[in-house]
């Protein structure tokens, strides 16, 4: 096998942008027959695969009152997300951390950001950009539809303590398809 046969086939294909990315999931948020197909539960988040454009993998994922992603990355894939109904509010760090080789690092004063995401808003990020989405709502649902590309390779879960930010465990596809 050569070197160049075993590099994915998506390293080859047309890159998707984070802009394109976040084009799609307006787009599709602001559809309401994919949105109304989303089936809701009041216990627990729910979500839908989709394709996406150019090779991307999309999700259209329901958040019952309170419920969140807790801290995690989406590795080396880029990624977007819309909001169609209610409200998300993201956590995020400003900060580039390494993707490999440290269990805990201590953030930095003035790297935390936050924004809130209402019904037709968006936001597009980069590779390794360490985020938790939240429906911070006591009493209202939200859905919101979200895309990748490349497809997401595995997902790094942190959990957070002040300042500290610690990988707690890796996902890969077949933890969550």
């Amino acid at each position: 096998m050569s070197a160049s046969a075993a590099v994915p086939t998506h390293a080859h294909a047309p890159a998707v942008t984070a802009a394109e990315l976040l084009d799609f999931a307006l787009r599709t948020a602001a559809d309401p027959a994919v949105i109304d197909s989303l089936p809701l539960d009041p216990a627990g988040r729910t979500w839908i695969r989709l394709d996406g454009p150019a090779g991307s993998e999309a999700w259209v994922i329901g958040w019952p009152p309170g419920t969140g992603t807790g801290w995690h990355d989406h590795a080396a894939s880029r990624g977007a997300f819309a909001t169609a109904r209610g409200r998300l509010t993201e956590n995020s760090l400003a900060a580039r951390i390494p993707s490999e080789g440290w269990r805990s690092l201590e953030v930095a004063p003035g790297v935390d950001r936050s924004r809130s995401l209402g019904p037709g808003s968006g936001r597009a990020f980069g590779e390794h950009h360490v985020h938790e989405v939240l429906n911070a709502s006591p009493d209202e649902p939200a859905i919101s539809v979200h895309a990748y590309y490349p497809p997401l390779p595995l997902i790094r879960r942190y959990s957070r303590t002040g300042s500290v930010l610690t990988l707690e465990h890796i996902e890969r596809p077949e933890d969550w398809q």
